[in-house]
């Protein structure tokens, strides 16, 4: 059972980053420092693309429209952080048999 925690918190690790490449290579280009003419930027960015839009898509429905700035990665990133927490938890209650 432990085995299986640890495997789901590398997932969410890896989602995590994910996340986080996706918002650095929007920042950069949204600067102009890397130019979406590039096929490989166009292809890294339509495929990080289509792995988090699952993610965003039903957090974008009940979060309001803010404009320009959206705030959904950011909810993603925090239910991340918190599934996280609540697994490290779990493994540590498994491991050392303390009660819950």
């Amino acid at each position: 059972m432990i085995t299986l925690i640890q495997i789901l918190q590398v997932l969410v690790q890896v989602v995590w980053w994910i996340l986080i490449i996706q918002f650095i290579l929007s920042v950069l280009i949204a600067f102009n420092v890397v130019n979406m003419q590039s096929e490989f930027v166009r292809s890294v960015a339509m495929a990080l693309d289509r792995l988090t839009e699952p993610m965003y898509r039903p957090i974008r429905r009940y979060m309001p429209r803010t404009g320009a700035i959206d705030l959904s990665p950011m909810v993603v990133i925090v239910i991340l952080i918190i599934l996280d927490i609540v697994l490290g938890n779990l493994a540590s209650h498994l491991r050392y048999g303390t009660p819950m």
